[in-house]
């Protein structure tokens, strides 16, 4: 994975409030960490995780102010050390969030809404979803492109499709008044920039979908923001709604990163709204594949999602993260005509934008993608015993 520091960071590094965690083989555990010139500082002392952070009213304070002298890590040796992701011995990146729960809102943009109603319709089976694809955006595409989710017009939209048999329950969650909000990934079981994607092996139709992650704080508050790839097994989805959990939640399939940037007065929630995500895979077999998505299209506000994740009817006192959907659904064909993308083990998969940096990571199989064995109790454990916590 060829990345440099200037890639991995923000344009303008600078002046941005960076967070993240490092694993350091000293502790044999995970580090949180604040970015600046080029170097990761340990504030574990501080905040001996992410989600105690963003718990605090200090959190900028803490994030801003790093130790001197300190614990600290060179970017680019964090860098280097991703060629070799299985040694202990080397220091690495990982998800910056740690506690947190790991959501998702789906269908919050139109043409990844339609492509859900293709894969719904074509059962799975990729080979069948190119002329569903021509048919449903005749019939459905430009009767959806336009209205506001939950409005009256979406309700009259609802009720013309209904009586034209076209009505699916990804319409629903795309135009209705609630959108669909399901649990990505465990605690700590999302990876971190450098670090393998998995996909289960079972799948013959899959995709990364590139996101913009709201870091949101235990009282329900939008603290900052990252990027995020939630891999996703389409075949497995078309299929049955009901396969969602395990289209979505396999071993390393949630990466997060590469730092969270917290809020302030250069990276704003309208900032997020203005976001252009850039994607581009590249496979061994010399194919590339380039998309974007544009947080300027989506259907529903991010605020409004994170509203909808939290509130009187849910709480979440670690916090959470929130994947606010993606606009990119890639339909260019790999290996047939007409059956679309799928990924290969070996492609690598990067998601840049100039405000949060680049997130990098090479495709494996869920099954041979490092097991996840650190969990919360690991964590507790590690963290008592460099007397981070009582």
């Amino acid at each position: 994975m060829k990345l440099t520091v200037e890639q991995l960071l923000p344009s303008d590094a600078s002046s941005a409030v960076l967070v993240g965690r490092v694993y350091d083989p000293e502790v044999g555990g995970p580090c949180v960490v604040a970015i600046r010139d080029e170097y990761a500082f340990d504030i574990s002392n501080r905040a001996p995780t992410t989600a105690v952070l963003f718990a605090g009213a200090d959190f900028a304070q803490i994030a801003t102010n790093v130790p001197h002298p300190g614990k600290k890590w060179a970017l680019k040796d964090l860098i280097n050390s991703m060629a070799d992701e299985s040694n202990p011995n080397l220091p690495r990146l990982l998800a910056p969030v740690d506690l947190q729960v790991v959501k998702a809102a789906g269908v919050t943009f139109v043409e990844s809404m339609l492509e859900r109603v293709i894969e719904e319709r074509a059962q799975g089976n990729p080979a069948s979803a190119h002329e569903i694809r021509n048919n449903i955006l005749t019939q459905i595409g430009s009767a959806i492109t336009a209205v506001k989710p939950g409005s009256l017009e979406a309700k009259k939209v609802k009720e013309v499709l209904i009586a034209e048999g076209l009505w699916s329950q990804y319409l629903e969650v795309g135009i209705g008044p609630d959108p669909e909000i399901f649990t990505k990934a465990p605690v700590l079981a999302a990876v971190g920039c450098g670090q393998k994607i998995g996909i289960n092996n079972r799948s013959m139709w899959n995709n990364p979908e590139p996101e913009v992650v709201m870091v949101v704080s235990p009282d329900g508050v939008a603290v900052g923001a990252c990027l995020g790839n939630d891999v996703n097994l389409r075949d497995f989805e078309g299929r049955s709604a009901l396969l969602l959990t395990e289209g979505k939640d396999n071993n390393a399939s949630c990466a997060l990163g590469p730092f969270i940037r917290v809020f302030d007065d250069g990276f704003t929630m309208d900032t997020v709204r203005q976001l252009e995500l850039n994607l581009t895979v590249t496979g061994d077999d010399g194919f590339v594949m380039n998309g974007s998505s544009s947080m300027t299209k989506i259907s529903r506000d991010p605020q409004d999602l994170v509203g909808h994740a939290t509130g009187r009817h849910h709480q979440y006192p670690d916090g959470f993260a929130l994947f606010t959907g993606t606009l990119f659904s890639p339909t260019k064909d790999r290996h047939e005509v007409g059956a679309g993308f799928t990924h290969d083990l070996g492609d690598i998969v990067r998601i840049s934008t100039p405000e949060l940096g680049s997130l990098v990571n090479e495709v494996t199989y869920s099954q041979e993608a490092l097991p996840w064995t650190f969990g919360i109790w690991s964590l507790m454990k590690n963290l008592a015993a460099r007397q981070l916590i009582s």
